[in-house]
Order: C-alpha cells, then sequence, then structure tokens
C-alpha cells in the first residue's frame, strides 16, 4: 500500500492565535519606536548640516566616564557601545523566544525563514565584494549591507498606513532577528582587537553567574542590573563589542514560564526594555550616527566610490534578489505552499523593504571605517541605500494595499465579540483542535 503524500504546508498563512499576539505586541512598540527612530534620523541630517552643526559635534565627541575602569567615551560611543547594548539585549530575548516558541523551534518551521535570511545576508555582502574589487576599492565594509532595520521598516509602514497582514509581518520580524543573529556574530568574529583575555575570562565568569541565578530561579533585579553592568564593562574592556554580552543575556534568559508564574524573565525584562530600547536606546543612537554632512558632492561621491556604492547596491538590490531568491528556493524546497490570498510580488516588496538596513548598518559601518572622512560616506550610503529601498518598497506595498485591507479586515473580525477573531474558530472547526492555541 502506498503511503499518503505528504501534506504541503503553507507558507505566510494564518499564524497560531499565540504567536500572532506576541508578534503584535512587539511589532507595537517597534512602529512606535521606529516613527521616534525616523524623526531622530531627520533631526541628525537637519542639524549637522545647520549653522549649529559645530555643536552638534562638541556633544557628540564630549568624553565622559571612568577613566579608571577604561569607560572614558565620547557621547557617540556611549550610544553606540552603552545603548545599542540594550537593544541587542532585546533582540537576544526576541531571538530567544523564536527558538523556543516562534518560528524557529523546529527546523520544518525555521528552514524557510533562516534560508531567506542567509541569502538576504550573503548577497549584500558578496554584491559588496564585487562592487568594491570591481572599482579597486576596500573590502572592509562587505558586512554593512547585511542587516534589516525592522524598527525603520515598521514606521515605513505605518507612514504609509497599510494593511499588511499579520503573516507578512511575521516574517518581516524573523528575517530582522536572523539579522541580528548574524550582525552579532560578525562584530564578535570580525570586529574585536586587542584582545585582553583577563577581562574576557571576567564576562564569561559573569555570563555563567547569570545563567546560574536563571537556573535557580533567583529573582531580583538587584542581582542582575549589577552583575549585567559589570559584564558588559568587562566585554568591552576584553575588546569584543559590548553589544556581545546583552545578546548573550538575552539569551540565557529564560523563556518559558514556570507554573502558576504570570510572566517568564524573559518576557517580564523585554516588557520593561523594549520601550525604551525602541523608543530612546536606538533613536540617540541615530541621533549621533546619523549625522553627516550633505551637499551635491558628498552624495556624488557615494555613487562614485566603490564602497559607498556597494553598500547601496548591497541594500537596494541585493537585499532583494537574497531574499526573494532565498525565499523562492526554500519554498520549493520545503514543498511549502505559499497563502492562495498572497502573490509572490508580497514576497518581492517584503524584501525590497528589508534594504532598510539602518541602525546596525550604521554601527557596523562606524566598526569597519574608523577613519571620520571614510565613516561620513559609508554613513550617507546607508542612508541613501534605505531611503531607495523604503522608497520603491512603499510603490510595492501601496500597489497590493487593497488586497491587504481585506486580508486584515477577515483576519481582525470578531462579529461574536469574545475577543477572538472568528477566523481562529474557523480554522478550530476545521482542524478539530483549539484553533486559538494552536
Amino acid at each position: 500500500m502506498a503511503a499518503a503524500p505528504r501534506e504541503r504546508s503553507t507558507f505566510l498563512g494564518l499564524l497560531p492565535w499565540r504567536e500572532r499576539t506576541a508578534v503584535a505586541q512587539a511589532l507595537r512598540t517597534e512602529t512606535v519606536g521606529g516613527l521616534v527612530l525616523l524623526a531622530a534620523a531627520v533631526v541628525a541630517l537637519v542639524w549637522a548640516n545647520s549653522p549649529w552643526s559645530g555643536a552638534y559635534e562638541q556633544i557628540r565627541d564630549f568624553h565622559f566616564g571612568i577613566s579608571a575602569f577604561g569607560l572614558d567615551l565620547s557621547v557617540g560611543h556611549w550610544t553606540a557601545d552603552g545603548l545599542l547594548s540594550i537593544f541587542f539585549l532585546v533582540a537576544g530575548i526576541e531571538l530567544k523566544r523564536e527558538l523556543v516558541v516562534g518560528e524557529l523551534r523546529t527546523p520544518a518551521t525555521a528552514a524557510l525563514p533562516v534560508i531567506a535570511a542567509v541569502c538576504g545576508m550573503v548577497v549584500p555582502a558578496a554584491l559588496y565584494a564585487v562592487t568594491a574589487t570591481a572599482g579597486g576599492g576596500r573590502l572592509d565594509g562587505w558586512a554593512v549591507p547585511m542587516a534589516t532595520d525592522i524598527a525603520f521598516a515598521l514606521a515605513v509602514l505605518a507612514v504609509l498606513s497599510t494593511h499588511l497582514p499579520s503573516a507578512l509581518r511575521a516574517f518581516l520580524l524573523t528575517l530582522a532577528v536572523v539579522d541580528d543573529l548574524g550582525a552579532i556574530l560578525i562584530i564578535a568574529i570580525f570586529f574585536t582587537s586587542d584582545l585582553n583575555f583577563v577581562a574576557l575570562g571576567g564576562a564569561l565568569a559573569g555570563l555563567i553567574v547569570f545563567y546560574v541565578l536563571q537556573r535557580f530561579r533567583v529573582t531580583g533585579w538587584w542581582w542582575y542590573v549589577p552583575l549585567g553592568i559589570a559584564t558588559w564593562a568587562l566585554m568591552y574592556n576584553g575588546g569584543v563589542h559590548a553589544t556581545v554580552a546583552g545578546v548573550a543575556m538575552g539569551l540565557l534568559l529564560r523563556t518559558i514560564r514556570d507554573k502558576g508564574e504570570a510572566a517568564s524573565p524573559a518576557e517580564r525584562t523585554s516588557h520593561l526594555l523594549h520601550p525604551f530600547s525602541a523608543g530612546v536606546a536606538v533613536p540617540l543612537f541615530a541621533l549621533f550616527a546619523a549625522g553627516v554632512g550633505v551637499s551635491a558632492a558628498s552624495l556624488g561621491e557615494v555613487f562614485t566610490q566603490p564602497e559607498p556604492l556597494g553598500v547601496v547596491l548591497g541594500l537596494v538590490v541585493g537585499k532583494t534578489l537574497g531574499i526573494f531568491a532565498g525565499t523562492y528556493l526554500a519554498a520549493r524546497f520545503t514543498r511549502a505552499r505559499l497563502n492562495p490570498d498572497l502573490a509572490w510580488a508580497d514576497v518581492l516588496a517584503l524584501a525590497v523593504l528589508a534594504g532598510i538596513g539602518f541602525t546596525v548598518a550604521l554601527l557596523i559601518g562606524e566598526l569597519a571605517f574608523p577613519d571620520p572622512s571614510d565613516a561620513e560616506h559609508i554613513k550617507a550610503a546607508v542612508l541613501i541605500g534605505s531611503l531607495m529601498a523604503a522608497g520603491l518598497a512603499a510603490l510595492l506595498i501601496k500597489r497590493r494595499n487593497g488586497i491587504y485591507r481585506r486580508l486584515c479586515e477577515e483576519e481582525e473580525r470578531d462579529d461574536d465579540a469574545d475577543g477572538i477573531p472568528d477566523i481562529y474558530q474557523k480554522a478550530d472547526s476545521v482542524h478539530g483542535g483549539a484553533g486559538a492555541d494552536r
């Protein structure tokens, strides 16, 4: 007797209710933070190109801190090394959630978004390398166009007043989460200098203590805050970028709730820090990282010098080709069936939107090009590439917004007013299970 053919999974289909609720909560915070981020970037550009640009540079380069601990840093470095560590802590929590209860928890569900995200990192890096090599430039910036800025992308969607279905938003979030993991690995491996193994050993010991405290269910911020700050400082003095400490602690936080527990430590920490990360930490970093001088000559150099041109092409062309091709091939390889209510044009629009690489791209640009004049060109390229990707994505998404509006209305309809959309109860009757809890 022949075996029954394996049922094909649906790509970008209806999210499980719990997953959709968690994704919606995360994206709501990111959207508000993205709008603040957008405003901060605009302020930085206007300020840096105004008669008060000298004041901007003085504030950005002002040093303060504790010299004895090797922490006498400029305001710009405090935002990059300090505040962004909170951003990466939240990113680590989100990655842990995806690995434990989200889209990345099983190989079957993880394969497609991981392949898409990896292709979306490899192709931009390769395109940058080809462009830089062909123009006789430096390969240092190969990692700059690899990262997607989820907050900036969601801000674009908010400005457009789109009705993007939850499955598309969740896929974009998963891509960004995997991107963040790739970025932190790249920073940890390729952007380390003058390693101090004593300090790194202290940072590792701090992470081990952090894990033990979690293991034995020790609670109380007075344990974790001093330990986290000490681990961060030791990581910084060890020569590894301090943001690595943030993502490591995020991955160590317990995600699964114990019996009778209202929220896990990861959930509580994310609830407290996510608004600060999205609304304060990342915008302040953008304020002091995005302030580049804009002139006809500087804009022209973005498209004539190989390194910034490679960044622009990597973000606009490389991200689109990598994510779309990776998604299409992975769907064929895993025999996934695209949601019949959507089209591959929707995946293409999402791939273009993922070319908005702002926060992490600016951070890697500063690390890859420590010379201020070189860094200015790379920052300008990141801004121009992100704006081009945002504009193209806006055109593609707006063209399909009528379809998205209809799908969102179906997802939100709750005629019996029980708090759970009717579409999940229909799924419940079809599958014979608890549709809202699937």
